[in-house]
């Protein structure tokens, strides 16, 4: 698939710098997954759609591709829910589940983050009608699959499980169903980290979500990261700030709710924000590459310190 947008020769040149230290995605992949599972063809990946069946078959074959093991049938992780706003069932939503066994510890890390958006809705003053949902949240699914990708060929210390989650938008039920349904007792897991939005900022920054509940994983993030581009910033998890507070924002939500320490990655808003205008063409490629190899970075040492018994 060719990218929409094409690289300059020192982004490339940037990028192919990246991805010859070892420790990195593949960029390329990286690109071509979040292009196409915001593509309009998928109609905006609303849970229940066909759209939404497309990106879980895509997500679900690169998993198989990449020999992820799982303990649900075909990585699937099948769950009903109630949406109250709609008055209606949805009997058909999908989580897709993937595993890579730890080389010192049966402690889990759960890599999450939502491939449904909200679908088809009211043009925009350009008559565009598919909410394309490329940083929310193709951007965070497509790290997953780079992720689980580089984990299985670099086996970590810690067992890994990575999710790609249903439901986000129509109240964390994805998240909510694994966390209920979990295929180990919840106290194995030592952290989630949570991507949702994770491919623009203009200011250049990535905000690292919930060390003020665990402020010994500031220290590791801190050390991991220092002078690494996007600048990553740490807060909006202070509680009774209101809307400042991301804590139960997105799917690091139920862990948190269930005692499980997490690390959202995210983004501010921005204008485009569950627009039409959330397409791949206004992501910014560099910064979005340079997150998810921070993102690395940051599992790569989390792994390293966290508590392996």
């Amino acid at each position: 698939m060719q990218l929409s947008i094409k690289y300059t020769l020192s982004c490339l040149f940037f990028l192919v710098l990246l991805e010859t230290n070892g420790q990195s995605i593949n960029s390329k992949t990286l690109l071509e997954n979040i292009e196409y599972l915001s593509g309009d063809e998928l109609k905006g990946r609303k849970t229940g759609t066909e759209g939404n069946a497309v990106a879980r078959s895509f997500i679900l074959n690169e998993f198989k591709s990449i020999a992820l093991d799982t303990q649900y049938p075909d990585f699937q992780q099948k769950f009903t829910f109630e949406n109250r706003r709609e008055n209606k069932t949805y009997e058909n939503a999908v989580n897709i589940v993937g595993f890579v066994a730890g080389s010192e510890s049966s402690k889990l890390i759960v890599i999450t983050a939502h491939y449904d958006h909200v679908g088809v809705g009211r043009p925009n003053t350009e008559g565009d009608t598919i909410y394309n949902g490329a940083d929310d949240n193709a951007s965070g699914t497509a790290a997953v699959i780079e992720l689980a990708k580089y984990f299985k060929k670099n086996r970590p210390q810690h067992s890994m499980i990575f999710a790609a989650l249903d439901g986000e938008e129509m109240g964390l039920q994805g998240a909510k169903a694994l966390v209920k349904d979990f295929p180990f007792p919840l106290e194995q897991i030592v952290l989630n980290i949570n991507m949702d939005m994770i491919s623009r900022n203009k200011n250049g920054e990535l905000y690292a979500s919930g060390t003020y509940y665990n402020p010994s994983l500031k220290t590791i993030l801190e050390k991991a990261t220092a002078g690494s581009t996007p600048k990553l910033l740490f807060g909006h998890d202070e509680p009774n700030t209101g809307g400042d507070n991301w804590t139960q924002s997105s799917d690091h939500g139920p862990f948190f709710t269930a005692n499980v320490p997490h690390i959202y990655f995210g983004v501010e808003d921005h204008p485009d924000y569950h627009k039409p205008s959330d397409s791949f063409q206004n992501i910014d490629q560099e910064f979005y590459v340079n997150a998810v190899n921070l993102i690395l970075k940051s599992i790569l040492a989390l792994d390293a310190e966290l508590p392996k018994e």
